[in-house]
């Protein structure tokens, strides 16, 4: 019996989505070493921020940074990460997935707080440029 490529890629995108919310978790435990939680830190911003190193409109390279760079990045922050804390943290990751899509509020509000500022900046510069 033969595994169809959709069927593997579906498998690899899941894997992909519990290991982002497991590094999620990870980050916050006092066992991962300072430089790696910066990364995962960064990371994370990375791939909940709506920019992209390459912006998605461009054709063909537009998505080169979501199936490379972020998955690259992932395998990395993996890779620092002590393998006990990796192993509880995606446990968390499929018991709190398998409950529901977890939602992050805060995350999330901080985020939309850098765009307003971001807007926010863009518009003095460009108002004090017109003046």
């Amino acid at each position: 019996m033969t595994v169809s490529p959709i069927r593997t890629w579906k498998e690899r995108a899941r894997r992909l989505k519990r290991d982002l919310y497991a590094l999620m978790l990870a980050y916050k435990d006092r066992r991962v070493p300072w430089y790696a939680r910066i990364f995962i830190i960064s990371l994370l911003g990375y791939a909940f921020s709506p920019l992209d190193l390459i912006p998605d409109f461009i054709p063909v390279l537009g998505y080169l940074d979501d199936l490379v760079l972020l998955p690259l990045g992932i395998l990395l922050a993996i890779k620092l990460i002590p393998p006990a804390v990796l192993e509880e943290s995606r446990a968390q990751a499929e018991a709190r997935i398998s409950q529901g899509k977890p939602t992050n509020w805060i995350g999330a509000l901080i985020i939309v707080l850098i765009w307003l500022l971001c807007v926010g900046l863009v518009a003095l510069l460009f108002f004090r440029w017109i003046w």
